[in-house]
Parts: C-alpha cells; structure tokens; sequence
C-alpha cells in the first residue's frame, strides 16, 4: 500500500469515527413515539439543531409496560431517556435508583403546582375529566359524586391495572371519598358503569361510537375535535371538588455520560419542541410561552381551578386502593 493510500484510508476512518452520531437510547410509550405521535417530528427537529446526534426510540404500549421493563433491565439498562413516566408512577421509579437530575431548570416550568422533583420533570400535562356529547347530555353532571349517584348516566372509564388513566381516576376518587365511603361509591358507580376498558384508546373508541354519555379522559380531548374534525359538540366536565392533574415526565438515566442525551433533554423544553407535542398529544405544554392558541387559552382559564390534595396517592396507597377497587367490584 502506498504512503498516499494508507494516508487516504487513516483519514477516512479517523473521520468516520470523529464524525459518527452519537446515539441517544430513548426509552417511551406509544403516544409519544408511535408513527401518530410527536416522536418523529421532534426527532427530525432536534437531529437538524444537533447534526451529532442521532435519536432512537423504544416504544412501549403503555407506560406500565415501560415501567416494568426499567424494572426488568436495572443496572443493565439500555435507554439513556425515558420519556413518558407518568406521575402515579415516579415513586416506583424512583426506587429503581436508575435515575439522576435531568438539569432541567424547573423555575420555568409552568405548572398548575410549583414543580420540585428534579428526577421527573412534566413535558406535558393534562387535567382528568370526563368529556360528554353536548348534543346528546344537556345536562352533565357537576361533581364527581353527582356522577357517581346518578344511574341516568352510562359511564366508561378505564382499568386501573392496565392503564395510567385508570390509576388516575382510582386516585381521583380517592381524593374525594373517604375510606369509609370509597366502596359503597364504586359499587354505586358500578349500577350504572358500561365499560371498564383495558386503555385509553379502547375506552375513547367505545364513546365515540355512541357507547355511553361520558368517558373519563382529559379536558383537553374536545380541542382535537374542533381541530382536527371540525367538530363542536364535545365538552369536558367541570367538578365542583376540584381537579386532579396527570403529568407526563422525562428522565435521564444515571451513569450515562452522553452529551446528546442531556441536549435532547433540554430540547423537550423549548417551544419548538412544544409545538410538536402539544397539539400532537392533545395534552397542554408545560412551559411559560404561546404554543396553540386552542391549548393556550385551556391553559389559562385552569390556572384558578381549584385543586386536589393528591399527597396520599402513594405508590403503596395506589395499589391498596385498587385492591379496594376489585372487592367492591366483585361484590
């Protein structure tokens, strides 16, 4: 090999390396980085400002199939970032050890409640409700025990074993009834329960087909109607109580030194980024700035709402009340 040659090929390969992207192991679920999601486009925007960097995405069904795998891999974990633990959720993955600050400057987060946990910082977040068919309720329930009296209504909601959105509305119904009230509560919503559904998805479907007058989801779920079907007629409840809030978070795994990872953690926050995911994921932005005028205006009008007191919703406590859940049921 010539002098020339062997130079032309060292080059190549130290240039190779030296310019190589650098991976970033984004553990998620499928809201976030299915082909319907805001994952790609928040890839493809974040890879054009950092050309170095290259994301990849495992995507879960859901986040308790993500949070079990975090829990199956531990100290052998592959992610970098996981994206989209959600808030019932934080407790048990804290105890995994797994994770350390993401460096994500929490003073600018707007939040409904000034946010203090550094290992997981809300990207989004939305607030429960149940949405009903104005043209087919004319007169929606009030509270949450109004709709758990009333047997002219047909509710869905969501299992709690299986989805996130089950264990809120577990959580929710325990920050309004107490312990000697909460099983006579779900047997009496069980009169007039048609569907206890495995997802989100599947519950949602089952309304929109015209199965039942109300399903739990977000307050935000009737903007994507007006957006994206041009559709009015859907509203979301209004509790006297107060509201309870789901907040979706990202997390930095410990031990990994990837500037990448931290890069892509920062982007999350900005409004770019925001952009992408909030009208994508029909949740509202966790930052201070103008994202969609649909979600900014949601936003605003929930700052004065008041709020639940859901400092009990312990991971032991969750599980106890879902325990509590099935008996009554089963009764």
């Amino acid at each position: 090999m010539s002098k020339k040659l062997f130079f032309l090929t060292a080059l190549s390969a130290f240039s190779t390396n030296v310019f190589a992207a650098q991976t970033v192991n984004v553990y998620t679920e499928e809201f976030f980085g299915s082909d319907w999601g805001p994952g790609g486009e928040v890839k493809a925007a974040f890879e054009k400002h950092y050309p170095q960097c290259e994301i990849h995405y495992t995507v879960f069904n859901e986040s308790s199939t993500l949070l079990n795998r975090i829990r199956l891999e531990k100290n052998k974990l592959k992610a970098d970032v996981v994206l989209g633990l959600e808030n019932s959720q934080f407790e048990a993955a804290e105890k995994t050890g797994l994770f350390t600050e993401t460096g994500v400057d929490l003073s600018k987060l707007d939040l409904p409640e000034k946010w203090q946990n550094p290992l997981f910082v809300p990207y989004e977040f939305g607030q429960f409700s149940f949405i009903y068919d104005k043209t087919k309720l004319s007169n929606p329930p009030k509270s949450l025990r109004e709709l758990v009296e009333r047997q002219d209504l047909k509710v869905i909601y969501q299992d709690p074993r299986t989805s996130s959105m089950g264990r809120g509305f577990v959580v929710w119904m325990n920050s309004v009834f107490n312990a000697d009230q909460i099983t006579q509560a779900w047997q009496t919503l069980a009169k007039h329960t048609l569907t206890v559904g495995k997802g989100w998805t599947e519950t949602y479907g089952a309304f929109l087909k015209g199965e039942g007058d109300l399903v739990f989801s977000h307050s935000t779920s009737p903007i994507y109607h007006l957006l994206k079907e041009q559709k009015d007629q859907y509203a979301a409840t209004q509790f006297a109580e107060g509201a309870l809030y789901q907040y979706e978070a990202v997390a930095k795994v410990a031990g990994k030194q990837n500037a990448c990872a931290d890069n892509f953690i920062q982007f999350i926050f900005t409004p770019e980024a925001q952009k992408i995911i909030t009208p994508k994921n029909v949740m509202l932005s966790s930052i201070s700035a103008e994202i969609e005028p649909h979600f900014d205006a949601l936003k605003a009008s929930q700052k004065g709402s008041k709020t639940l007191d859901s400092r009990d919703a312990s991971d032991a406590n969750i599980k106890n009340w879902i325990s509590t859940w099935q008996a009554a049921l089963a009764q």
